[in-house]
């Protein structure tokens, strides 16, 4: 089967082309751009196939109302499931007890290694993360909750020391700054793209999750916003020069709109960038309108079948 690495951004939609509020307006975002027509990801920017990429606006409202939120988004995501209406609403953070039994159902991880695949979330967390885990005092969120209901290990600080996962930041300036280490890797923007590659290379499905934009989208300022994807377009332009599109799809997508309105610290109900590059983007794409189609797209170019308990 060919490989999928979903590159999940926490918080990130696609809002008006407004430079006092939205930073896509007035960021230098040239790889974002490259995969989007040349481009701003904007609220009118329509679905465009281009230079090797597709880029489709996916709707994270499912017709529930109310703002979308992070555990019942993510949920849809990786089960192909209207978890919100399911639900009755828009639920997180993290998920309930009826989100977490969905998950543990069936999910991505889940799928691709009952079919004997191998999976992994590429994100390191360190031992107080487990800690508060093992205590009780603190809930998975759904992208965790679904891989570890599939058995697949979260990766340690002994990870991210020896290279085999990255911090969710990307180059790992913030375990030095936030968590107080003093000799964990650093990488380059670039460096962290290309070793999320390497990475990615030795799993059939593969994901790696960034909610630091959901942490800036509620907090802002603007500043940090443009800093933010002016760093993320550093680290893709790196990731594509190391990607072997010719047999592995890159998908990005996000759960909710957040980081594109600094206007608001809240959620937005804007659509979500959904960018498909390499071998299978076209099968991947298509009827995408809304996030439970992330995950039969993922599934189909992987060979897997879609359940009937999937809709």
């Amino acid at each position: 089967m060919p490989r999928v690495l979903l590159l999940f951004l926490d918080g990130v939609g696609l809002g008006a082309a407004d430079a006092a509020h939205n930073p896509f307006v007035t960021a230098h975002t040239p790889t974002l751009r490259a995969l989007s027509g040349g481009r701003s990801w904007l609220r009118n920017t329509p679905r465009i196939a281009h230079n090797g990429a597709i880029f489709v606006p996916t709707d994270a409202c499912l017709g529930v109302d109310g703002r979308p939120q992070s555990a019942t988004g993510q949920a849809a995501i990786l089960t192909g499931r209207n978890v919100s209406a399911l639900l009755g609403e828009h639920y997180g953070p993290r998920p309930n007890a009826a989100i977490r039994k969905l998950l543990a159902r069936d999910n991505l991880f889940k799928r691709v290694v009952e079919a004997g695949g191998r999976a992994a979330l590429l994100n390191a967390f360190p031992p107080r993360f487990f800690e508060r885990l093992a205590s009780g005092k603190r809930l998975p969120s759904s992208v965790q909750h679904a891989a570890l209901s599939a058995g697949v290990a979260l990766c340690t600080e002994a990870d991210l020391y020896n290279g085999r996962a990255l911090s969710p930041d990307w180059t790992g300036e913030g375990w030095r700054s936030e968590l107080g280490y003093t000799d964990t890797p650093l990488y380059t923007p670039r460096e962290a793209g290309e070793r999320l590659a390497t990475l990615a290379r030795e799993y059939d499905f593969a994901m790696f999750s960034h909610w630091v934009s959901d942490v800036v989208g509620h907090r802002g300022p603007l500043a940090r916003g443009v800093a933010l994807l002016e760093l993320f377009d550093a680290v893709l332009a790196g990731l594509l020069s190391a990607w072997d599109a010719r047999d592995g799809l890159l998908v990005i997508t996000s759960d909710h709109g957040n980081l594109e309105d600094l206007s608001t610290r809240t959620h937005t109900r804007n659509p979500v960038p959904t960018v498909a590059i390499g071998a299978g983007r076209a099968l991947f794409a298509e009827g995408l309108r809304d996030l439970t189609g992330i995950a039969g797209g993922i599934l189909r170019v992987l060979g897997l079948q879609k359940r009937e308990s999937d809709g």
